[in-house]
């Protein structure tokens, strides 16, 4: 891959009692260097991810953007993101990277939603490729790529993996939507003083 091709790596932040959860997106390119952020936020336990997302690629503004990486597919708590919608709105692949080994999210799903809630999330997220294991760089992640085949998804995800096992995009991201966060909790405190 060219040192120059940009990643859009997508991550975020809550802390319990917060409503909202800060979205980050971080432009890296190849060779690590970040080239953009932008912001936005999502609910926490709502089922806007998918537009909130959208919103922060088109919020950016870049053509020059490849791929967009997410951390996981389900944030502030099981805001299950839309990958293959995901993909057609913003005209890019779209790969997930979790880093847990789990049976999924159906059992979790069921302990703790119901009715119109837990059925909205269960078609989203039964809508969504399946996962696969990679071994990148002795930590093991797993994938779910839409725009792209199951080989390409590896080579991208190595690709922007230098060292450990978290995409330097979604890295980024994660440090940026966690200063974020707190920066928004300071602000607060402040302002209630």
């Amino acid at each position: 891959m060219k040192s120059g091709t940009r990643a859009l790596g997508v991550a975020e932040s809550f802390a319990d009692g917060d409503d909202r959860s800060v979205l980050c997106g971080a432009v890296l390119r190849a060779d690590r260097t970040a080239d953009g952020f932008v912001f936005g936020s999502c609910a926490v336990g709502g089922t806007d991810a998918t537009a909130a997302i959208e919103t922060l690629f088109f919020d950016l503004d870049r053509e020059d953007v490849q791929y967009l990486l997410l951390a996981g597919i389900a944030p502030a708590w099981f805001n299950v993101v839309d990958l293959p919608g995901l993909s057609v709105a913003i005209d890019r692949p779209v790969i997930s990277v979790s880093f847990e080994a789990s049976p999924g999210l159906e059992p979790a799903l069921h302990e703790q939603f119901a009715g119109d809630s837990l059925d909205e999330r269960l078609r989203t997220y039964r809508a969504q490729p399946p996962r696969h294991r990679l071994a990148v760089d002795g930590d093991e992640v797993w994938v779910r790529a839409v725009g792209v085949g199951a080989d390409r998804a590896e080579r991208i995800v190595r690709a922007y993996t230098p060292t450990g096992g978290r995409p330097e995009p979604l890295r980024v991201a994660r440090l940026a939507a966690r200063a974020a966060r707190r920066f928004r909790a300071a602000e607060r405190a402040d302002g209630d003083v």
